[in-house]
């Protein structure tokens, strides 16, 4: 029995939706309280074995105790169904005996027990969850703001298929917030409806994944999936959706070195995303921008859609379905790299996310190679502070990443496999990948079960806080002189961020400084050390 809480008194549904309301005392438009709870039981169902063949055996309410059957009567107009309905205060006696009619008078406990016991199913990663709903809508559920988010977003495309006005929708969230999944639903449902949908990221190795996995096979699915760049050359409205993912990595311009002198334009990258589609989706996360020529990031973009005439909704993303689904880790990585107040804390250990710090890189090496032998994904990463050559006359990698008697090469520079070692933009994903040391641009974006993050010199531990060094890093954009030092601080604060929030079971971490590693040593259980 699941049941959601509401203090809510009066709440109403939001203009042209079913699903969107807002109540009053609350600032911001929420989930409609059958559609919130209702998620709820299809993810338990989903994800929780002993419920996983018995969704039968799940039912949700939603009681607003506070309110009267007046107050939300515009609410009424959602069915209700099994996994979700709707009580009010005034209707209490009918909500106890909603209650007595499906749960036991008495019981030993067990059933209780067995659910908290019940073995929790792995879901499915990204990419093959895009392969699967691209082809046919899945039962995968969004939670809380993550439907909120989706269901904002097809509000304002039915309203510019309905009255033709544009308009701009930014989804924010942290690392494993569910990002990512909201675009993939997007794409996937507005496809199925025939509308002029695209997916586009600024990341190669991401969009090149998505085009060589999830649509394998596929023309016109791989043509779903575009750079940023792209969109300089469309017309206004081509589109009627553009799903912006990863979109901290907006550039400011999309012109570079490799664009012809005839189409070189100073014109805001924003802004060709904005007038490409009648609806564009922004979904980012500030904390990873990484580059000092990279501006997506809320203000910007909503700086862009006004000044254009255009409204802008903002839906904030709570919840961590990476990292364990631990929101104290990723506070706690947020804290330690300094993008928090308050200063590194102690680790506490938790239930379904591990966090050690190895002495040696050898020592991290082997006890990821020891995990990925068993058939869980692990990667190593490090800080862009050693040179990265070119491969040798056979094809074989330098070790270019040499901390004492220990060394492994970089990811490959190559865009084909080279001697069993894959293509940059397949690290992340190409079993082959754990052979190479990864860099914060082949692995943001993705997640693999074990992460191993090499803190390099550029960042160390002085005093107890991190301080960044950069003549420490090797990384061409962020040594360059117009790049301010808070910037460059701020970027690879950023950067490391990124690297240690890429797992979903257990961190591994090592740092090339004698006081860093000491330090976060200092931080750990002895039994995570």
């Amino acid at each position: 029995m699941v049941v959601e809480l509401k203090q809510w008194d009066r709440a109403e549904l939001a203009f042209n939706s079913d699903r969107i309301v807002r109540a009053s005392g609350v600032r911001d438009e929420e989930l409609h309280p059958i559609d919130q709870v209702r998620g709820y039981c299809k993810y338990l169902t989903q994800n929780v074995e002993v419920l996983h063949d018995r969704p039968q055996a799940v039912y949700g309410a939603a009681y607003l105790h506070n309110a009267t059957e007046n107050s939300v009567s515009t609410l009424r107009a959602r069915q209700p169904d099994q996994f979700g309905r709707l009580f009010t205060g005034e209707r209490r006696d009918a909500f106890q005996q909603f209650l007595a009619e499906r749960l036991a008078p008495a019981s030993d406990g067990a059933p209780a027990e067995r659910l908290l016991d019940s073995k929790i199913l792995a879901r499915p990663n990204l990419l093959t969850l895009t392969a699967v709903e691209l082809r046919q809508a899945t039962e995968h559920s969004l939670l809380d703001n993550q439907e909120l988010a989706y269901q904002r977003v097809l509000e304002q495309v039915r309203l510019a298929h309905e009255q033709h006005p544009k308009s701009v929708v930014i989804v924010t969230g942290g690392p494993g917030s569910g990002k990512s999944l909201i675009a993939v639903k997007l794409l996937a449902e507005l496809d199925r409806k025939g509308y002029r949908v695209q997916h586009a990221t600024g990341s190669s190795a991401f969009t090149k994944s998505l085009r060589k996995y999830p649509a394998k096979g596929s023309t016109a699915l791989k043509n779903l999936f575009q750079y940023y760049r792209t969109f300089a050359d469309y017309r206004p409205n081509q589109l009627q959706v553009l799903i912006c993912d990863e979109a901290h990595r907006v550039r400011a311009v999309s012109t570079n070195r490799f664009t012809k002198k005839a189409k070189r334009t100073d014109r805001p990258q924003i802004d060709e995303l904005i007038a490409a589609a009648n609806v564009s989706v922004f979904l980012l996360d500030e904390h990873q921008v990484v580059r000092p020529d990279e501006v997506g990031t809320v203000d910007e973009i909503r700086t862009h859609a006004t000044r254009a005439g255009y409204p802008v909704h903002i839906v904030p993303l709570d919840g961590q379905f990476r990292c364990g689904g631990s929101d104290v880790y990723d506070e706690w990585v947020r804290r330690l790299v300094g993008l928090r107040v308050g200063g590194p804390t102690l680790w506490s250990e938790e239930p379904n996310f591990e966090v050690r710090v190895a002495q040696s890189p050898r020592e991290m090496q082997n006890f990821l190679r020891a995990k990925n032998d068993a058939g869980e994904s692990a990667r190593i990463t490090a800080g862009y502070c050693w040179s990265w050559s070119e491969p040798n006359d056979d094809g074989s990698l330098v070790d270019d990443v040499r901390i004492g008697s220990w060394s492994m090469p970089w990811n490959s520079r190559a865009e084909r496999a080279l001697n069993g070692v894959p293509p940059s933009a397949y690290w992340a994903t190409d079993p082959a990948g754990f052979g190479q040391v990864g860099c914060v641009y082949t692995a943001q974006g993705f997640e693999y079960d074990w992460a191993g993050v090499i803190i390099g010199p550029d960042l160390v531990v002085r005093g107890g806080r991190f301080v960044s060094v950069r003549d420490a890093n090797l990384d061409k954009p962020l040594r360059a002189k117009k790049l301010f030092d808070d910037d460059f601080d701020k970027l690879i604060r950023n950067v490391y961020k990124v690297l240690l929030t890429r797992a979903m079971r257990g961190v591994v971490i090592y740092s090339t400084d004698e006081e860093t590693q000491l330090f976060l040593t200092g931080l750990m259980p002895s039994s995570q050390v």
